[in-house]
């Protein structure tokens, strides 16, 4: 899983060919959560709040980003690194 950014112990992942909805993988420590591109409402799992407020700010800075990497991965295309917060 091809791995987009990094920033404050947070991982930010995408899967090639997943399935829909668009969606990321956000790893921190041993927790994981799945957050939807186009809505950024959280699919699954949990991070702890600040963690996960963190994620949902770098999200809503680089959502057209995220949609272009979408498109990337089901193409099999390699994806572009998304700059992490400051």
């Amino acid at each position: 899983m091809p791995e987009l950014s990094r920033f404050y112990g947070i991982v930010i992942k995408m899967y090639y060919n997943d399935h829909n909805p668009p969606h990321f993988h956000a790893w921190y420590g041993h927790n994981k959560m799945v957050v939807e591109v186009n809505t950024l409402a959280v699919l699954g799992g949990r991070l702890p709040p600040r963690a996960t407020g963190l994620v949902m700010e770098w999200a809503a800075q680089h959502q057209q980003e995220l949609q272009e990497a979408w498109q990337q991965a089901r193409n099999q295309e390699p994806l572009a690194r998304i700059d992490p917060l400051p």
